[in-house]
């Protein structure tokens, strides 16, 4: 006879020291991370988590400046696996924040394969993940170890926003969307140095390697090896009208991972939205003459980024002057201020729809993605039981049957129309780190 969840729990919380190592805590999203946990946990026995990285005096720098005298420190290198090996065999979940993941990510997903120890990550490198799906899928499943990648800002509020909106459709349709739009609204937020690294290592192996180039250019790149492919076609290059929402789109620079990672959620899950389910993301510019044109601009300046990091010459001279370097991102009062609003709409082939949104009050690349890691982490040294399988996991899927990151770090409400979804606050810290909503 099973156990209970709860004696679940107990018995896994019990066999290891820590339930979530911080991987990276002294780098710029490592550290907001960490600020997160500490803010919201603190350093008693309630979440037993360790800050961990390479270098022991910036490690204790960070912990130093939040005050958090009681945090274990831990050191590794990437590059010596059996430091990783004895780190994950220490914890629960590895929460890991060190990137470009091409670069350093691969044997921190082996010593958790291997140990079957928890790992979330917040890459938007769609090979990274190939490449681990394929190497480390089967230890995975033997080891019992649950990998989750992309819980950030890329790809969590697309992947859970999505799953929302088929909840709702089928509560209000009885059956399920054929089709989810994703539109970026508003966005405000600034870009470190460490994303800039993993965009232009992307970048180096899709010009070096055709199978990288193979891989981004593919819309169902992650899901399981000898599926069959979908309906969607490539990303939205250009300047498009959308009729659904009645104005012009520019390409969304993050749905090169967020279309990935949502069609792999629905594979993983049994595709309960349909093998024809259709998906896709795009940026609002406006409904008039001038939301075209700034739709032309918007690709002119994305394609030109994207030659001019390509071109060793013209990336020394943008590295040199604007372009962060590792360790540098948006200070405090850009992440307070930043802000995103993304417009959904779900609709089936009779012309049934549903229109939602979802919202963050923080920066989303780092505010707002140090909660949405955080949260995930949480969730899996937590909520998950042994009923959910070693393998690689995605937001959604794997916080379908443990409710943390849908409930605790998020507000989910449906309303009639106008939209008026707000983030709510919890007790003296707002631990919400997004919105959500629906109206017909």
């Amino acid at each position: 006879m099973r156990e209970t969840k709860a004696s679940d729990d107990k018995r896994r919380r019990l066999d290891r020291e820590f339930d979530i190592i911080v991987w990276g805590a002294s780098g710029f999203t490592g550290r907001l991370v960490t600020e997160h946990l500490y803010t919201v946990y603190g350093a008693d026995e309630t979440l037993r988590w360790a800050m961990a990285g390479r270098d022991l005096g910036k490690l204790e720098a960070v912990r130093d400046e939040l005050g958090a005298g009681r945090i274990p420190i831990l050191l590794g290198d990437s590059y010596d696996s059996s430091s990783l090996q004895a780190m994950a065999t220490r914890t629960h979940v590895i929460c890991t924040t060190v990137g470009p993941y091409l670069k350093y990510g691969e044997q921190m997903v082996a010593a958790c394969t291997r140990a079957g120890t928890d790992y979330c990550d917040l890459t938007g490198e769609t090979p990274f993940i190939r490449k681990m799906i394929d190497r480390y899928q089967t230890e995975a499943e033997r080891s019992g170890a649950r990998i989750c990648n992309s819980c950030g800002f890329d790809s969590l509020p697309s992947d859970l926003g999505t799953l929302f909106m088929q909840q709702q459709f089928n509560a209000r349709y009885g059956h399920y969307a054929d089709e989810v739009k994703c539109r970026v609204k508003y966005i405000k937020g600034g870009i470190s140095g460490g994303t800039v690294d993993s965009m232009v290592n992307i970048v180096d192996a899709a010009k070096s390697d055709p199978s990288v180039r193979r891989i981004i250019s593919n819309p169902y790149a992650l899901n399981p090896s000898g599926d069959h492919p979908g309906p969607d076609g490539t990303d939205q290059t250009e300047a498009v009208l959308d009729e659904d929402f009645g104005a012009w789109t520019a390409p969304f620079i993050m749905a090169g991972i967020n279309t990935r990672i949502v069609r792999r959620s629905n594979a993983v899950m049994g595709y309960p939205w349909g093998r024809g389910f259709r998906y896709s993301e795009a940026t609002l510019t406006g409904t008039d003459l001038w939301g075209r044109m700034t739709a032309v601009l918007t690709c002119l300046g994305l394609k030109t980024f994207v030659l001019a990091a390509s071109v060793n010459a013209s990336r020394r001279l943008m590295q040199k002057l604007f372009l962060p370097k590792p360790g540098e991102g948006p200070d405090a009062t850009s992440r307070r201020e930043g802000f995103f609003l993304l417009k959904l709409l779900g609709k089936d082939d009779e012309g049934n729809a549903l229109w939602g949104e979802v919202a963050g009050n923080r920066d989303p690349g780092y505010g707002s993605t140090s909660r949405m890691l955080g949260e995930t982490a949480v969730c899996m040294a937590r909520d998950l039981t042994d009923n959910v399988a070693g393998g690689f996991w995605t937001p959604a899927s794997i916080t379908r049957p443990a409710r943390r990151a849908t409930s605790s770090g998020c507000s989910w409400t449906t309303k009639c129309p106008p939209w008026t979804v707000m983030a709510r606050t919890s007790g003296a810290v707002d631990r919400n780190f997004c919105a959500w909503g629906a109206s017909t």
